[in-house]
């Protein structure tokens, strides 16, 4: 048999530069790519600068990480980098420095050093008029003449990398990004991206993720973490913390789930707390999974199709954490803003995520009824004790109840399912317990 001839077609640099700006970044995420990049360098503190100045603005992102030699500055401006990725790492495709950068600019320089005695720096820049140009997958070494003053003031201490966004035409206005509203933007882009960041890093913020803490400021403000669980409201109620083990294909490893149920408003710490745990996107659209990859919080919110969002279950919220062994079964996407919970693991999911469900259904209507009678004042919720692995009956009895629970919920007739609790509790309450049902 007459081997196959091959016939190279690489593909057109200016066009796919150009296509690939459109991969689904908005601003907060792709800073967030490259925040990744820095705690993968083992960063302790990152510092974001969106700095205003009309046609000439810039975005600054230093970190005072490890740095990267020469062969490797080059290597992570290739799109689609030939490095391997070691377990736990936040990178993914190889593809997110540029993808990141140039979905909100047309040039991004990079400028590092890897060595405290020798103040020596790499400085490389990926211009997308260059690549236009000349239509070849080339980048440019301009030195660090080429660099702002804040730049190169990062690096004379000592190593890490410093990243700068220029040409910013996805972010300023094309007429007048001069004017007073261009620089509103800014403004506005700023805030959203330290309320992003305090969410998706909040565990290395807390010290609880990658284990160490890390530091993130953006234009000289420090990031606060935003903790979806309320860790701190004494009346939230923890479920047990439950592991599946996943085998899709060839690729296998532990998911771990944990359950919360916060406070009702009337029982949170403070109004304005409650106000603050409602979150970017409102209590409603918050309540679900928030599903991290290697402590990164990559989803938030939503139930993943499990189940459907509900006025009443806006309680409700778990984490949901793989590790990136899993990162096939979960189809991560590149910006890491998404994923797909696989159907494997939705089934085992379904049967937790339906008593989380009625736990704070139940802490809704039980607030909602007290307000009703007008009762002089909240009473923390009774949090009862975990008291081991169930029985197979145990296990079989609650499964039946939450069969009856779902499917009062989806027939519009949940109210009465909770009468017919009460009468229970009152007339046959060891079964009412069995059941889970008890109070």
């Amino acid at each position: 048999m007459t081997p196959p001839k091959f016939e190279s077609i690489a593909p057109s640099a200016a066009r796919l530069t150009e296509s690939l700006r459109d991969i689904g970044y908005d601003f907060p995420a792709a800073v967030a790519d490259l925040v990744d990049n820095s705690v993968s360098a083992g960063a302790e503190h990152v510092d974001i600068l969106i700095e205003f100045s009309g046609p000439e603005s810039y975005v600054l992102i230093a970190d005072d990480g490890v740095g990267m030699s020469e062969s490797l500055l080059t290597e992570a401006l290739r799109y689609g980098t030939r490095r391997d990725y070691e377990q736990g790492e936040l990178g993914r495709y190889g593809l997110g420095l540029k993808t990141a950068s140039l979905s909100q600019c047309r040039a991004v320089t990079v400028a590092t050093r890897t060595s405290i005695k020798v103040p020596r720096l790499y400085v490389r820049t990926l211009d997308l008029d260059v690549i236009s140009e000349s239509d070849q997958w080339v980048v440019s070494k301009p030195g660090r003449e080429g660099l702002p003053q804040r730049a190169l003031a990062y690096l004379t201490e000592g190593t890490g990398t410093v990243i700068v966004w220029e040409k910013l035409d996805r972010v300023l206005p094309e007429r007048r990004p001069e004017g007073g509203w261009a620089r509103r933007r800014l403004e506005a882009m700023a805030k959203r991206t330290t309320e992003h960041l305090g969410m998706v890093f909040h565990r290395f913020l807390e010290g609880t993720g990658g284990g160490r803490r890390l530091v993130i400021t953006v234009n000289g403000e420090k990031v606060e973490s935003w903790n979806p669980f309320a860790p701190g409201e004494p009346a939230r109620t923890e479920l047990p913390s439950q592991r599946f083990e996943v085998t899709i294909g060839g690729l296998s490893g532990t998911v771990r789930l944990n359950r919360y149920v916060l406070p009702a408003k009337e029982h949170f710490s403070a109004p304005e707390q409650f106000e603050y745990m409602s979150g970017p996107l409102k209590w409603n659209r918050q309540q679900g999974l928030y599903i991290y990859r290697a402590d990164r919080l990559v989803q938030w919110g939503g139930w993943s199709g499990i189940r459907a969002i509900d006025e009443h279950t806006k309680l409700a919220r778990a984490s949901l954490d793989f590790d990136t062994d899993l990162d096939g079964a979960f189809n991560i996407n590149v910006a890491k803003v998404r994923v797909t919970v696989p159907v494997q693991l939705r089934q085992m999911l379904e049967r937790p995520i339906n008593e989380l469900c009625s736990r704070a259904d139940e802490a809704y209507r039980k607030t909602a009824r007290s307000t009703d009678k007008g009762t002089s004042g909240p009473s923390l919720p009774r949090q009862t004790a975990w008291r081991g692995p169930e029985s197979p009956e145990a296990a079989a009895m609650k499964d039946a109840a939450l069969a009856l629970r779902a499917a009062a919920m989806q027939a519009g007739e949940y109210a009465a399912f909770l009468r017919i609790v009460e009468v229970l509790e009152k007339e046959a309450p060891a079964v009412a317990q069995d059941l889970g049902l008890g109070t």
